[in-house]
């Protein structure tokens, strides 16, 4: 599973972990993240993210 980083405040979206804070579940991809998702903590949109290399 990947990781991404918000590039305004590197927070990091891990496709693992979800953000259930935010009611996106464990295990969900990256594509499968609704495009209203924001950072949780700086609030941009989601294409504000970058895929973190392995």
């Amino acid at each position: 599973m990947a990781k991404y980083e918000c590039t305004l405040c590197g927070y990091i979206y891990d496709e693992e972990l979800g953000d259930p804070d935010n009611n996106i579940p464990p295990n969900t991809k990256w594509e499968d993240v609704p495009d209203t998702y924001v950072c949780p903590v700086c609030f941009v949109k989601k294409d504000a993210f970058e895929k973190l290399e392995d």
